[in-house]
């Protein structure tokens, strides 16, 4: 990619975590191994909480783990039982995990599309019943949903993952709602894309598909919707993950922050 998607001024490494002492906080993030997972689990660390790196990839895991001084564990989601053994004693709450498979609907593999839900909102259904006693009992929590502009629009050939970002939307509402008395707070970030390996693939795919150059797939295929014609860096979406678990946010839950370069602005 040329300079021009490179990561804005000012917003580099643990800076984001300016003013925000996590202290005491432990966080349990899913999807932690890579991208946009492992980049909130570094923002956390760096404000101080210890951080539980949840991945199906061990030798992923276990290099977040490092980083962060956190624990690593090493779970696929897709199965209930392991995700019933994760630690209930958690303040933060990061559902980030998740998978693509593109199809027409009429081609879309159903086993494809229940994996798709078991990851997406199963498991952070099941997070959410092991996790939400233990804030309850502390007067306090954060959880956020990494869904996406996916939540909230439609793009063809997407069945399992709109459908999987619309009801993880619905769940965090009512998250908030049952939270609320309790100091608990839940919303969505919605990025649009962001460079993480899953999305680097796609690029990939769609250059050899459409017979372009990487960054025309960015600039014509997928910002095609987006006013601001750069990926999304991991970091910048951390960002905005740490300061939903700051000071000034206790009134801001059930909300959908759309981070999507003025997407859904159209």
């Amino acid at each position: 990619m040329t300079s021009a998607n490179a990561l804005p001024p000012g917003l580099h490494g643990t800076a984001a975590a300016a003013g925000i002492d996590l202290a005491g906080r432990t966080a349990l993030v899913t999807g932690a191994g890579s991208g946009i997972g492992r980049a909130c689990a570094l923002a956390l660390a760096g404000a101080g909480a210890h951080v539980h790196v949840v991945d199906v990839d061990a030798a992923a895991a276990a290099s977040v783990a490092a980083s962060t001084g956190g624990r690593a564990h090493v779970v696929d989601l897709a199965q209930a039982a392991p995700v019933g053994e994760l630690p209930a004693e958690v303040d933060i709450l990061v559902n980030n995990a998740g998978l693509q498979h593109v199809a027409p609907l009429t081609d879309f593999p159903p086993d494809r599309f229940e994996l798709l839900q078991r990851v997406m909102v199963h498991a952070p259904f099941l997070l959410l019943r092991r996790i939400l006693p233990y804030m309850y009992a502390r007067g306090w929590g954060r959880v956020v949903n990494i869904s996406s502009v996916h939540g909230l629009r439609a793009s063809a050939y997407k069945a399992g993952y709109v459908t999987a970002k619309h009801a993880l939307e619905g769940l965090s509402k009512v998250t908030a709602v049952e939270g609320a008395p309790h100091g608990v707070t839940s919303n969505c970030v919605n990025p649009g894309y962001v460079r993480t390996p899953l999305v680097e693939r796609q690029i990939a795919a769609q250059a050899a598909a459409h017979g372009l150059d990487a960054d025309r797939v960015v600039s014509e295929v997928m910002l095609g919707r987006s006013a601001v014609k750069r990926l999304i860096e991991p970091e910048e979406v951390a960002a905005v993950v740490l300061w939903l678990c700051g000071p000034h946010t206790g009134h801001l839950t059930g909300s959908s922050l759309p981070l999507d370069g003025g997407w859904t602005a159209t």
